[in-house]
């Protein structure tokens, strides 16, 4: 018996793309195009050189190819292996009379609002993302790692919820939940959901999935642990680059209202890129809320899956 798999153009795209995966502390390792390639043993035993530089040719033509469909995957949220998401106006526009998310002191359906959110961390900036924000007064939403981050800086997990940033899950060592079985993916958010209540008093409510990838059994899990999945419209592709000004300009092409922007606050050139996209942004009409606020008086429903 055969099996038909039918895959949309987003999973096409996830296939022949590598986005980061976080290994050793305080940092996230993408795959490298030398990781992708066949052992020695494997390879033909003859050839020539002509065959050879063929070979090459093609192997350089299908990295390209794959460096330019993950660029199109990541800067067009095409991210989820499941179709069906909700948008933050959509959310509140089906809120009900007696919905009780918080909005705080903005209403994002009449505001021009935007959730600023930082994965994988926290890391040895972080401290310093924290005095910004708090010098300039702007909320944010964390999505943290357990392994090496949350239980190797929990200080600033600490810091993180008393300062009024929203504390979320990102995992514990950064898998793709959709590779792994049903209780393989329960724990690995669970780990991280205990670690962090331990330190805060208080399990998170919202998860990211590793690359954004989820489907039905992803959607699952995260019901049964009471959380709601939150993808993003705006990246800046910073593991890719230190270069602070370059990460401002992502982030400021794709900016639009109701956006969710993604940042690492692990590597180099993100947290000094901060304060001139909070300012710039600010000069646009933003009103920077954590993603909560953003749904609210929607409350993110456990399981769903979310994305501008």
């Amino acid at each position: 018996m055969y099996e038909l798999r039918v895959y949309t153009a987003c999973t096409v795209l996830g296939m022949l793309s590598e986005p980061p995966i976080s290994g050793a502390p305080d940092t996230v390792v993408s795959a490298s195009p030398q990781d992708s390639a066949a052992p020695a043993s494997e390879a033909p035993a003859t050839g020539g050189r002509r065959s050879r530089s063929r070979r090459l040719r093609a192997s350089g033509t299908a990295v390209a190819a794959a460096g330019a469909l993950s660029l199109a995957l990541v800067l067009s949220g095409c991210s989820s292996e499941q179709t069906d998401t909700t948008s933050p106006a959509s959310a509140r526009s089906k809120a009900g009379d007696d919905a009780k998310g918080k909005q705080g002191t903005v209403d994002c359906a009449k505001a021009k609002c935007i959730a600023l959110t930082f994965d994988a961390g926290p890391g040895k900036d972080t401290g310093q993302l924290l005095d910004t924000l708090k010098d300039k007064k702007v909320p944010a939403t964390f999505f943290l790692l357990g392994k090496n981050h949350v239980k190797k800086h929990p200080d600033l997990v600490r810091r993180i919820a008393a300062e009024g940033h929203e504390v979320a899950n990102h995992t514990w060592s950064h898998p793709r939940l959709t590779d792994l079985e049903p209780d393989e993916a329960r724990k690995e958010l669970a780990l991280t959901q205990d670690a962090i209540e331990e330190i805060t008093g208080r399990k998170p409510t919202l998860m990211r999935p590793p690359q954004g990838r989820t489907n039905k059994d992803v959607s699952k899990v995260s019901k049964e642990l009471g959380l709601s999945q939150v993808l993003w419209s705006v990246t800046a592709k910073d593991y890719s680059t230190t270069d602070s000004a370059l990460i401002k300009k992502r982030v400021l092409d794709q900016a639009d209202r109701d956006g969710i922007i993604l940042l690492h606050d692990i590597y180099d050139g993100t947290v000094p890129a901060v304060p001139g996209i909070i300012d710039a942004l600010h000069k646009r009409g933003f009103t920077f809320v954590t993603v909560p606020q953003l749904m609210a008086p929607a409350v993110p429903q456990p399981g769903e899956v979310y994305r501008p």
